[in-house]
């Protein structure tokens, strides 16, 4: 072995020697639910389970279901499908929880292989007389990767001693209920949220770098609508280590750490002479750091999800922008103050501690009911470490579990959070099959039947048996629930568009409230319309109509029949009369306007002739009337 290679493996040994000192001197607190058994009356009653940290956990709800312990494959192993055995539930039975043995393989493969045979939640029965402990993923692989990132259901392990009583009964043929409770997993001492998400700026670090990736963009809106809210207060952490004594000015200690081997990280090539080293993530790490606390001071701190989620977009390792001149683009364009973050970050390159980096090493260690962070990501909720996948759904679920019932945020209750219980029967509540509208909602604490809003018009009902469209433009959905019908291209409705939100029977027809149905009413039998001697009825859809023998015509206002000709007659002299009068108001009109001159004329003249004899006070008008004549 070369020098080099055995300098490598001697920093290396040590990184690996001082991870393990911190993890058996720090403090790994195990996550729990409680699992209440309801029958058979000999093993009921309460008992811990330790959270798994893989799938879904239903925080801040809980799940009942029955046991079954299969007798082959009860280590779970191998796939179930070929020892022709299905957990899948029957249609109105509860769901299935299958409980299965330790050893032999990784828990994720357990629950992955109950979960393809129809299995709703996983018991992992310790073979240990030991404290219960957190079942955790196994060492990333291709094989592994594939179906950890799928497995959705929830698992949880219990103790060895509470194993055997179960299995005990299911084998003697009793059948064993519990419930798995989650409600109490994350506390909520007030009314606002702390969680805190351990991350890192490294994008090329193979399979949980691409979850984490995809979970800050995923997840990056509800954070938003959260902070901004004052529901939530969120903390991004990022972890480092330090470099020991006797290596810091070795090449390896230089390329991964920050001020002399005090702040360092794993190289993300894995390959100390190519490519980025780990103190380049490291130095990342420190400006979203920084970033945070400037935009913090500016009272918006959710500015940090635009900053991480934009810079991983236009600064990716594989393109090779992940520099410094490509985050503080980033940091212009959101508008962040650029001097105050170079301020917050000091010199990397100084033999001194970094306060920021100094207080995120200080914040690893474990405080009240928070254990040691050891693992990236890692998510915290009120000071208890999420167990679980990080996906948006499963992380908004344990926020709002965080929240006392009835407090919690609107965001908690739509369809970002949901537990497909309305996907089985429609929950049980009311729905329109034709329209597809249904009153069943999905929250992380279960389905709620509550009528819908739909479009602006709300409906208003139990949301078990009916829910009914109320107010207006509640006709032009589903026609208000009324009866409505079409025949020969003409459609009638029930529905009238008011607040009452009551069905009517409309003009022509008849029935009960019109919620149901409208008959026809068939003016013709009923005597309600063509009432004249010399009338024939026809009935119509909605309608009626009238006509008259020979030369008649039908007056529908008056019910009556007239003859066309007297008809045609009487338009003829009324024509006539029409035209004599005009003639004569023309007539009238001009003899008024020929008088009218005349008299004027006239009065002209003899002021004319008065002005010879006496003066006038319009003595300029006579006198141009005077010259007038003359000319």
């Amino acid at each position: 072995m070369g020098c080099s290679e055995r300098s490598k493996a001697a920093v290396l040994l040590g990184f690996s020697l001082l991870i393990l000192a911190e993890l058996a001197a720090g403090r790994f607190v195990v996550e729990k639910n409680s699992l209440r058994v309801i029958s058979p009356e000999s093993i009921k009653g309460n008992h811990d389970s330790a959270i798994g940290n893989f799938g879904i956990p239903q925080y801040g709800g809980s799940m009942s279901g029955t046991v079954l312990y299969p007798k082959d494959n009860k280590k779970g192993c191998k796939n179930f499908d070929d020892f022709g055995i299905s957990f899948k539930a029957k249609a109105g039975a509860l769901p299935n929880f299958v409980l299965v043995d330790r050893g032999d393989c990784f828990f994720a493969l357990k629950v992955w292989n109950a979960q393809n045979a129809g299995a709703a939640a996983v018991l992992v029965a310790d073979n240990l007389d030991e404290a219960l402990i957190t079942m955790d993923t196994p060492e990333e692989s291709g094989a592994s990767a594939k179906y950890i990132a799928n497995i959705t259901i929830p698992s949880a392990l219990i103790d060895k001693s509470f194993g055997e009583k179960l299995k005990k009964a299911v084998t003697d043929g009793e059948m064993v209920n519990v419930n798995l409770d989650w409600r109490e997993a994350v506390p909520h001492p007030d009314d606002r949220v702390e969680y805190e998400l351990w991350t890192n700026s490294n994008d090329e670090c193979g399979v949980k770098c691409d979850m984490l990736m995809n979970f800050l963009k995923d997840f990056k809106g509800a954070a938003q609508v959260l902070e901004k809210g004052g529901y939530t207060q969120f903390t991004p952490h990022y972890i480092t280590w330090y470099c020991p004594q006797a290596f810091t000015v070795s090449k390896q200690c230089k390329s991964q750490c920050l001020n002399h081997g005090r702040y360092c990280a794993p190289d993300p090539e894995e390959d100390f002479s190519s490519g980025y080293d780990g103190k380049d993530v490291v130095l990342e790490n420190l400006r979203q750091l920084c970033v945070f606390r400037v935009a913090n001071e500016t009272q918006k701190p959710w500015v940090w999800w635009d900053y991480v989620t934009d810079f991983q977009i236009r600064c990716p390792m594989k393109e090779k922008k992940y520099n410094k001149d490509c985050a503080e683009g980033v940091i212009k364009s959101l508008g962040l103050d650029l001097k105050k973050i170079e301020k917050c970050m000091g010199d990397p390159d100084a033999d001194v501690e970094n306060p920021v980096l100094k207080e995120e090493q200080d914040a690893q260690i474990g405080k009240g009911t928070r254990g040691d962070v050891t693992i990236l990501p890692t998510l915290v909720v009120n000071s208890h470490q999420y167990r679980g996948k990080l996906e948006k759904g499963s992380v908004l679920k344990a926020i709002c579990a965080g929240f006392e019932e009835t407090t919690e945020p609107s965001v908690c209750l739509s369809g970002d959070v949901e537990t497909n219980e309305c996907l089985d029967n429609n929950g049980g509540c009311w729905e329109d099959k034709t329209t597809n509208i249904t009153a069943c909602k999905d929250t992380f604490r279960g389905r709620v039947c509550e009528c819908p809003v739909l479009n602006g018009v709300q409906f208003k009902g139990d949301g078990y048996r009916s829910c009914v469209a109320s107010g207006p433009g509640r006709c032009k959905i589903s026609n208000g629930g009324c009866w409505h019908e079409t025949k020969d291209g003409i459609t009638f409705s029930a529905c009238v568009d008011n607040e009452e939100g009551k069905c009517q029977c409309p003009p022509g027809f008849k029935g009960d409230d019109g919620a149901k149905s409208c008959e026809d009413i068939d003016e013709c039998k009923e005597k309600k319309a063509c009432q004249c001697p010399d009338c024939s009825c026809k009935n119509t859809w909605g309608s009626y109509e009238c006509t008259c023998g020979g030369d008649l015509l039908y007056i529908r206002d008056h019910d009556t029949c007239i003859s066309k000709r007297a008809s045609e007659v009487k338009s003829a002299w009324t024509a006539v009369w029409i035209i004599l009068l005009g003639l004569g108001m023309a007539a009238g009109g001009a003899y008024l306007v020929y008088k009218h001159r005349l008299r004027s004329y006239m009065d002209s003249e003899i002021r004319a002739i008065m002005a010879q004899y006496m003066p006038l006070d319009s003595q300029n008008e006579v006198q141009n009337h005077v010259n007038d004549e003359r000319a």
